[in-house]
C-alpha cells in the first residue's frame, strides 16, 4: 500500500505486485486489448479522500478498482471502476466505469516488481505512477484544494465574524496564493478596522503590491513596520523581509 496527501487530499493505492520472473510481459503475460487487473491476485483498489479531477474530469471521493488497458498501437486507458469486490478483472463490466483516462506508456529502466509511486507533489495535486518492466504510465491528480480550503474559512468566519486575527489570516491564505484579490482586500480592511496591527498592515501591503499599487503599499509597509514590537521575536525575523520587499516597491513606485 502507498499513500500520498497533497492538499487537503489523500490518496491510496493497494496492490499486490507481480514479478516479471523472466517472461515477457507486455502483450504476452498482460495482453494487449484486454482488462489487466493492474496487480495480481484481488483488485487492485485507489482511494481519495476528497473529490478530485482526473484529465479535468471531477471524481467523488470514495475508492475504486483501478484496471488498465494496455494497447498495442495507441495510448493506454486507466480506469477507475466502483465495484471493488472482484478478482482481479473476473466480473469487470465496462457499465460499472466511472472514469477511463488515456495515458501514453513511457519507456523506463526495468524493475522486477510491479511498483506504484507517486511524484510531483504539490498542494494542488500529484502524478501517480504504475511502473512495472520496462514501462511507466502517469495519472495526474489534481484537486481544488483553494476551494476545499476557503469553504473551510468561511465557516470560521460566519461563527467567529469579528475575529480580526482570523480575517487576516484568511486574507493572508489568499494573498500568498495570489487568488481572490478582492476578496482578500474586504477582509484584510474588516481585520483593520477592528484592530490596526503590524500583521494585517503588512498583509495589505503585499496584497496592494500584488495588484501594482506600489505607492499605496508602500504606505502600509512603512506603518507595519512602525507598528511592530521590536522586542517580538516573530516579527524581528519577519522585519528584514519587510525592509527589502519595500526597498523594491519604492524603486518601482518611483
Amino acid at each position: 500500500m502507498v499513500s500520498q496527501t497533497f492538499g487537503l487530499t489523500e490518496a491510496t493505492v493497494e496492490y499486490h505486485a507481480p514479478a516479471v520472473r523472466g517472461r515477457n510481459v507486455w502483450g504476452t503475460l498482460v495482453p494487449y486489448e484486454q482488462v489487466w487487473r493492474a496487480g495480481a491476485n484481488e483488485n487492485t483498489l485507489i482511494r481519495f479522500s476528497t473529490p478530485v479531477l482526473l484529465r479535468e474530469q471531477l471524481v467523488p471521493a470514495g475508492q475504486y478498482s483501478f484496471y488498465v488497458v494496455p494497447h498495442q498501437d495507441r495510448d493506454w486507458e486507466l480506469i477507475l471502476n466502483r465495484v471493488t469486490t472482484h478478482w482481479g478483472a473476473e466480473g469487470y463490466d465496462q457499465r460499472d466505469d466511472i472514469i477511463r483516462v488515456p495515458v501514453m506508456p513511457e519507456t523506463t529502466a526495468f524493475h522486477e516488481n510491479l511498483l506504484y509511486w507517486f511524484s510531483d507533489v504539490k498542494p494542488t495535486g500529484a502524478h501517480l505512477n504504475l511502473t512495472w518492466e520496462k514501462r511507466t504510465l502517469t495519472l495526474p491528480i489534481e484537486t481544488e484544494v483553494h476551494k476545499q480550503v476557503l469553504a473551510g474559512i468561511e465557516q470560521v468566519l460566519e461563527q467567529q465574524p469579528n475575529d480580526w486575527q482570523l480575517l487576516a489570516q484568511a486574507a493572508d491564505y489568499l494573498v500568498q496564493n495570489n487568488i481572490q484579490p478582492e476578496r482578500a482586500l474586504t477582509w484584510i480592511n474588516e481585520s483593520l478596522k477592528l484592530q490596526d496591527t503590524a500583521s494585517n498592515n503588512w498583509i495589505k501591503a503585499r496584497l496592494l503590491a500584488q495588484q501594482q499599487d506600489f505607492g499605496t503599499a508602500i504606505v502600509y509597509a512603512r506603518k507595519a513596520i512602525k507598528l511592530g514590537d521590536k522586542e517580538d521575536a516573530a516579527f524581528k525575523s519577519q522585519l528584514p523581509n519587510m525592509r527589502i520587499a519595500l526597498t523594491e516597491w519604492q524603486a518601482k513606485a518611483y
